[in-house]
């Protein structure tokens, strides 16, 4: 079993700030890709940031300068800073990590967290 807990969300003013952390913990090997994504009422979950194991990075375009994604390979989690939050940002925030649980496995296993709720008010 593997299993994605994150906290640090909230409910904070436009222009306020918020970390994000995502902890894997079980029967892993070693982690691919960490990331971050997002489902606003209404919408469709989207990307915001993910981060691979040699550390290259992508953004969203609606993110780009003001959140950083960062991941501590020891600790099996990752971060996530938001600064500059604006109304716009909130959302449900979901931990996503591509997982291999032992060596031998070919491929990866998908994972996901339960989600954090983030909250920007104008």
């Amino acid at each position: 079993q593997v299993h994605l807990v994150e906290s640090g969300g909230g409910l904070v003013q436009a222009g306020g700030s918020l970390r994000l952390s995502c902890a894997a913990s079980g029967s892993i090997f070693r982690i691919n890709v960490m990331g971050w994504h997002r489902q606003a009422p209404g919408k469709q979950r989207e990307l915001v940031a993910v981060i691979a194991s040699d550390g290259s990075i992508n953004y969203a375009d609606s993110v780009k300068g003001r959140f950083t994604i960062s991941r501590d390979n020891a600790k099996n989690t990752v971060y996530l800073q938001m600064n500059s939050l604006k109304p716009e940002d909130t959302a449900v925030y979901y931990c996503n990590a591509n997982i291999y649980r032992r060596l031998s496995s070919p491929s990866p296993d998908e994972y996901w967290g339960q989600g954090t709720q983030v909250g920007v008010s104008s």
